[in-house]
């Protein structure tokens, strides 16, 4: 198998006759999907979503792809071709087409109704070509063809691009549910004749690719919802992914058949489900669904609430009633159900929430005591199925954390694939497709962006470290004037500390260092503001790290007068 390496250099030329596949997003991590593929110079990106920021990175809002390295070609991109409507998978579109905005979308429906909506806000008006399964499209010298994949989310499609240097086929998320609620089951026949007509490459999603078996179809959700509903003495107060519309059809069903209304909380769950609904993917009985500003005419085993927030997300509607932060405010009997996974790296955030939950008498139900959710990727045994079906000639696990890109690769050496025809790339790593071959052949830039209000990419990894420090160990400010001609204290030094949990009082100790210092650097004819700083900050810095084992931010400001 080949593996990336860090002496990786700028990549060469594209041979003649040859595709080359960019990865700058969703290799390594769980999230930010987007692959750019090139052919005879022009360019056709597959998905194009955002990453959710984690603890360590304080303040950030959105990490979207690093564009850098199609920012020079934006006239290149023939189009974007969207697989389905997760944020993962499309929530970057909006800031790619900030840059150019009439690169075509290509989506199906629903797909492109969620994004259309999305960049509304952005006042962007996009141009769009919606595709259905089974459809073929010349999309520059890309010929692309659409296969249904079952997903979370309706209307997911896999892409295969077929160039002169071979067939691509990028499976997007998906997985193999043999009873999936809508009745539209992913394609294995398409696969079958794409398999048959020869593979060259293909990228799959590997996320699940730990998991042994097979995952279990949707429709066993609904009796577990059926006996919550019925069990559930006061409101019931649902958090879903905005997007997961077959979860939500079943949370209505269940509303429906227990004798409950159902109100939508939280703009993005409001405007997704109203363009569900609009288009017929959401089956809503009449006078089932209700405003929410009415719902305290009802009794409150009538109530069903659903918002958003099954990730902990700190604003979101769920987190807020937690904190008591929220118009609606949770009462002993309520129930909360969490009908999500846990994304890696949100753990603590969601047992906070759920803690909180409980403390004011809920009684939660989450995936750790009742099933209540189930994945949308697809599991060991599928993608081994999926494999002995496709017969790829190369294989790149794509979708997933170093983990689940070393099992999928396995999983694809276990079904035939040669082991030197497995690619394991990570993010900015350019693989190219030549003479049936895939090979590694170079890297380019493709760190993280981050979204913090409406700075994009103002914030570094240093202003990251700095809130870091800033929200771990405190800060210290030092205030002293000294005599522009002599370089002597005038008055001061004065300091002050916030959240380092030291007292003001302590710092008595380390003025006499302050002021010795400053004495011998006028002596040496050191009088330059800047330098002075430099000097408080070391001499402040080390004492705290030598009293107090802490190293928390120091801010000295230095006046002439």
């Amino acid at each position: 198998m080949s593996h990336p390496h860090p002496e990786l250099g700028t990549p060469p030329k594209l041979a003649n006759g040859g595709l080359r596949v960019t990865p700058l997003g969703g290799l390594g991590e769980i999230g930010r999907n987007m692959t750019v593929f090139e052919y005879g110079g022009r360019l056709l990106i597959v998905d194009c979503g955002v990453l959710f920021p984690e603890e360590e990175q304080p303040g950030i809002d959105l990490i979207l792809p690093d564009f850098t390295s199609i920012k020079d070609r934006l006239d290149d991109i023939e189009g974007i071709v969207l697989t389905h409507g997760h944020e993962d998978h499309i929530g970057g579109v909006p800031f790619l087409l900030r840059l150019k905005q009439d690169i075509p979308l290509i989506g199906s429906k629903l797909t492109l109704a969620l994004i259309e909506a999305k960049l509304q806000e952005h006042r962007i008006r996009p141009y769009t070509l919606e595709v259905t399964e089974g459809q073929r499209e010349r999309v520059g010298p890309f010929d692309c063809e659409f296969v249904a994949v079952n997903h979370s989310i309706p209307d997911a499609l896999a892409v295969a691009i077929r160039t002169p240097a071979g067939m691509v086929v990028h499976t997007g998320d998906f997985k193999m549910d043999q009873l999936p609620l809508d009745g539209r089951l992913t394609d294995l026949r398409a696969f079958a004749r794409l398999g048959e007509e020869g593979i060259d490459l293909l990228l799959s999603d590997s996320t699940n690719a730990e998991v042994p078996g097979f995952v279990p179809p949707e429709k066993d959700i609904s009796n577990v919802l059926r006996q919550v509903f019925g069990s559930a003495q006061k409101r019931i107060i649902l958090a879903s992914f905005a997007s997961h519309i077959h979860r939500i059809q079943q949370v209505l069903d269940a509303a429906h058949e227990h004798g409950r209304r159902v109100a939508f909380v939280g703009r993005s769950m409001v405007r997704n489900m109203g363009i569900a609904r609009d288009l017929g993917y959401l089956k809503v009985p009449a006078g089932l669904v209700v405003d929410v500003k009415t719902l305290d005419d009802l009794p409150d085993h009538q109530v069903v609430l659903v918002c958003t927030g099954s990730q902990g997300e700190p604003m979101a509607a769920l987190s807020r009633m937690a904190n008591r932060d929220h118009q609606i405010r949770i009462v002993q009997g309520d129930t909360v159900i969490l009908a999500s996974s846990l994304i890696p790296g949100n753990e603590n955030s969601v047992y906070r929430v759920i803690n909180g939950l409980t403390r004011w008498g809920a009684n939660v139900v989450h995936k750790g005591n009742a099933k209540v959710h189930v994945s949308g990727h697809a599991s060991a045994g599928e993608l081994l199925y999926f494999y002995n079906i496709c017969k790829p000639k190369n294989l790149m696990p794509v979708h997933g954390e170093w983990r689940h890109l070393r099992a999928n690769a396995e999983l694809g050496a276990l079904t035939g694939v040669p082991k030197d025809h497995i690619v394991i790339a990570e993010d900015g790593v350019v693989v190219d497709l030549v003479d049936g071959r895939a090979k590694i052949v170079g890297k380019v830039q493709a760190g993280y962006v981050y979204v913090d209000g409406l700075s994009v990419g103002d914030v570094t990894e240093t202003s990251l470290k700095d809130r870091r420090i800033l929200g771990d160990e405190g800060i210290i400010s030092v205030f002293v004037v000294v005599d522009s001609t002599t370089g002597k204290i005038v008055k001061g030094p004065d300091i002050h500390a916030r959240g380092s949990g030291i007292d003001d009082a302590v710092f008595s100790a380390v003025v006499p260092r302050i002021e010795e210092a400053i004495a011998k650097s006028a002596a040496d004819g050191v009088a330059e503001t800047h330098q002075l700083q430099q000097l408080i900050r070391r001499s402040v810095g080390k004492w705290v790290s030598d009293t107090y084992r802490r190293r928390p931010m120091i801010l000295p400001v230095v006046v002439e007068v």
